[in-house]
Order: C-alpha cells, then sequence, then structure tokens
C-alpha cells in the first residue's frame, strides 16, 4: 500500500508541479506561445517540460547550465517511461 502511493506520488509530482507553476505565475506563458505544447508535455513528458520552462529565460530561450536542465528532465522522463514498462512486462510474465 505505502510503496503504492509513493509510486502514485512521484509520478503526479512533475505534473502536479507543472500545473502550480501554470497556474500561479507566468513563467509557461513566457516559455512557450501556444497552450498545445505545455498540455502536451504535461501529458507525456512533465519532467522535461517543467525543466524547459523553469529554464528558460525571455529574449535568450535556453542557453548554457539550461542545456544540462532540460537534458536531466529528458533523462528523468525516460526512467519513468522505461520502470514503467519494466512493472507491465514484469507483471505480464508467468510465474513459475
Amino acid at each position: 500500500m505505502g510503496c503504492c502511493l509513493f509510486t502514485a506520488l512521484v509520478a503526479a509530482g512533475p505534473r502536479v508541479a507543472l500545473a502550480l507553476v501554470w497556474l500561479f505565475t507566468n513563467l509557461v506563458s513566457r516559455a512557450f506561445s501556444t497552450f498545445v505544447v505545455p498540455l502536451l508535455g504535461l501529458v507525456f513528458l512533465p519532467w522535461t517540460t517543467l525543466f524547459y520552462v523553469l529554464a528558460y529565460r525571455p529574449a535568450i530561450g535556453i542557453s548554457g547550465f539550461g542545456y544540462v536542465f532540460v537534458g536531466l528532465g529528458v533523462v528523468f522522463d525516460l526512467l519513468a517511461w522505461g520502470s514503467g514498462a519494466r512493472a507491465r512486462a514484469q507483471r505480464a510474465r508467468p510465474a513459475y
């Protein structure tokens, strides 16, 4: 039970954080000109989208350490997708 709750909180964490940033600041509208891209990011790549929004600077965009920060978000998203695929594969495997 505790493990499932922890997993749910970790999975929802970047989505909740991005939603809060989107609702209470102008950082998302500053980083993206439309709402479609951050909405897709919220669903499919929440860590990458969150880190992009936090690293984006007006008139500069992403530069320097910002690329590392966004790359870290990509790694986190890939790890999340990979761990989910592994868990599904282990559940589907018959127990001997």
